[in-house]
């Protein structure tokens, strides 16, 4: 069989599967589970483009990978053919433990249960499953390989990842602001003699540009308010679901979401217990959506009307601040929803949401700065390389206060 397979990416146009081991992983069923899962959850209430998947996040991520490895060896950076597949098996599988819908359901199906930790353990089995040839790309993806560019290739304020999702999510939205000129960034990419990841000196407006169309994207994409009403619902859906069923409550849902539903389970749960990892990847946004349409029939109100609302897309009203919203306001939200709905208020203050956003484009004072090879071969942060404020006023962290409710009471 021929495994070395051509792609059409409408991002990229033909992408490369570039070994049969890496042709292997992309048929097993762990990755093509990723087809099942949307890049940006429920993005496309307000984008309605956005509807591309994991599964070609991960394949375009692995391209970039590719162009990385090879712009590095063509000047003059050592790289083993096993060191080339391990790295882009590494960014190919980066993603394989995400829940359903993206980031919006990490922490409401499971406890403290981050999908990194989920993807290095699915990782792991494959390593198992294919007699022990993943275990360099898990060293890299760990970064406990001794050569640390690989693994701030993989994961790091400029890797392959965020180009991937930044390039992609902006064409799919239609948010053309948002494009990080992957391409050039790749061709100033470059190796210290620490064996680092560098970019060369001329890159520096490149690289803000990066970081602009990144703060742009969380804000106009990833945290446009109409996403954080909507996410914030199906996360209080979620909860109030997960309540009622570990409260006696029958909740109707697929077999693999009752079990996350009904039992409370830790990562030490995934790795001690086969069975359940099992269950985690059989999981997808169908089981959520199959369950919202079921749950918008619940004689629970508080479930049916999260559900109602979420399916006839009636989001919650969001009002967002630069301080923390005043707890009176939110008590006298909570206290229109009970009259509104005549809900005693323990149930009233499930529908109204409360929290905290916040964006942060550059961390300067983080092990994985971005770092510029100057042309008399000094390192320093790009921050200090570049002559416009535009970079430090990125790396400041800006922080919004948001207060969902029902639109239905105003």
């Amino acid at each position: 069989m021929n495994k070395r397979k051509i792609l059409n990416d409408p991002v990229y146009g033909f992408v490369s599967v570039p070994t049969e081991l890496i042709f292997d992983l992309i048929e097993h069923r762990y990755f093509q589970r990723l087809r099942r899962i949307k890049q940006l959850g429920l993005t496309d209430f307000v984008y309605p483009g956005a509807l591309h998947t994991r599964f070609h996040h991960a394949l375009g991520a692995m391209h970039l990978m590719s162009l990385a490895l090879r712009t590095l060896k063509d000047k003059g950076v050592r790289i083993t053919a096993q060191e080339g597949e391990a790295a882009q098996i590494a960014i190919l599988l980066h993603d394989i433990g995400h829940g359903p819908l993206s980031h919006a359901l990490e922490h409401a199906l499971f406890e403290d249960v981050p999908h990194e930790r989920i993807s290095l353990h699915l990782m792991e089995l494959l390593n198992h499953e294919f007699g022990g040839r993943l275990q360099l790309a898990i060293d890299i993806f760990q970064g406990s390989y001794p050569r640390p560019f690989f693994h701030q290739l993989v994961s790091s304020q400029l890797d392959m990842d965020r180009l991937d999702y930044l390039n992609r999510d902006s064409f799919y939205s239609g948010v053309k602001e948002g494009q990080p000129g992957a391409d050039r960034l790749i061709k100033m990419l470059t190796v210290s003699h620490d064996e680092r990841l560098v970019l060369e000196e001329k890159a520096v407006y490149s690289i803000e540009n990066f970081l602009v169309s990144r703060r742009v994207m969380y804000w106009q994409v990833y945290m446009h308010k109409a996403v954080t009403s909507a996410e914030q619902m199906v996360i209080r859906l979620m909860e109030r679901a997960r309540d009622l069923a570990r409260s006696g409550v029958l909740v109707p849902a697929s077999p693999e979401l009752s079990y996350f539903l009904l039992n409370p389970v830790r990562m030490l749960d995934f790795e001690q217990d086969a069975a359940i990892m099992q269950r985690f990847v059989r999981l997808d946004d169908t089981d959520i959506w199959s369950a919202v349409k079921s749950w918008a029939a619940h004689p629970d109100f508080v479930l049916s009307f999260l559900a109602h609302s979420l399916l006839e897309r009636r989001l919650f009203k969001i009002t967002l601040d630069n301080a923390p919203l005043d707890e009176d306001f939110k008590l006298g939200i909570t206290e229109l929803i009970a009259e509104h709905f005549r809900l005693p208020m323990a149930e009233a203050a499930t529908l109204m949401i409360a929290g905290r956003i916040s964006n942060h484009a550059y961390d300067a004072t983080g092990d994985d700065a971005i770092n510029v090879l100057t042309k008399r071969g000094h390192v320093i942060d790009v921050a200090q390389a570049s002559d416009l404020p535009n970079i430090s006023s990125l790396s400041k962290r800006v922080e919004k206060y948001y207060v969902c409710y029902p639109k239905d009471i105003t």
